[in-house]
């Protein structure tokens, strides 16, 4: 099986922007761990169908509020709200969580990627689950435009699998952190590759779990897109070993 990562098109003729849309929700950051010194938050981290509407307003202003918190404060929400995710889902420090809210603009195709956010029209989804592809899962955008037939848009709520291959990195990757669970924070190398034997079989579109900001996808993914016509992103090869 081969592997891309999903990129935008440059050369697109589309304009939709959501650069003024945020997320309904997230997960704080929190502060510097006295074992280790990470603190902050991740990027890519999003869970676009949460529905956290349930919990009272009280309940609700510590996941509206992305100001770090001691990492005892953040254990404590990050459980509060586990029984809402997927199973399995990954929640780590400011995980975002629930629709893109906001302003959007532009002509949006079939596929988009905002910064590291997967966008695709709803009749772009519904084709590409019905060709079979694995893992398609979207939560409706919450946006406004001012044209008076916007478009349905959805955001791929993807999940978290993979890494980059060892052999990437100059020295090796430190374990996660004993206290506060945080791995070893090192940028993306400019050459890499994945480690193939990271790589989930059951899907055709994920996050890497340790650079989240990238968006992988099968050769399986890519053939589709091109046999129904899905402009708007592109896919550039990643060798896996």
């Amino acid at each position: 099986m081969k592997f891309f990562r999903l990129e935008a098109d440059t050369t697109s003729r589309y304009t939709g922007d959501l650069s003024r849309a945020a997320h309904r929700w997230g997960l704080p950051g929190v502060e510097p761990c006295p074992a280790c010194g990470v603190g902050g938050g991740w990027a890519g981290i999003q869970y676009p169908c949460v529905d956290l509407s349930g919990l009272t307003q009280v309940e609700l202003q510590p996941f509206s509020d992305p100001w770090p918190v001691a990492f005892d404060a953040f254990v404590q929400l990050r459980e509060r709200i586990r029984p809402l995710v997927p199973q399995g889902a990954v929640l780590e420090p400011g995980a975002r969580l629930g629709p893109l809210t906001g302003a959007a603009s532009g002509a949006f195709g079939p596929l988009s990627l905002q910064d590291w956010t997967p966008i695709a029209r709803a009749d772009a989804l519904a084709a590409m689950q019905e060709a079979g592809l694995r893992g398609l899962i979207g939560g409706p955008v919450d946006a406004t435009f001012r044209a008076r037939t916007p478009p349905r848009l959805c955001e791929l709520q993807l999940e978290l699998h993979g890494r980059l291959h060892e052999a990437c990195f100059p020295q090796p990757r430190r374990r996660p952190c004993a206290t506060c669970g945080s791995e070893d924070s090192q940028p993306l190398p400019e050459a890499y590759w994945l480690a193939r034997d990271s790589l989930p079989a059951h899907l055709d579109l994920f996050r890497l779990r340790d650079f989240p900001t990238l968006v992988i996808v099968t050769e399986r993914m890519v053939e589709v897109a091109s046999r129904l016509m899905l402009d708007g992103a592109t896919f550039l090869p990643l060798e896996a070993r």
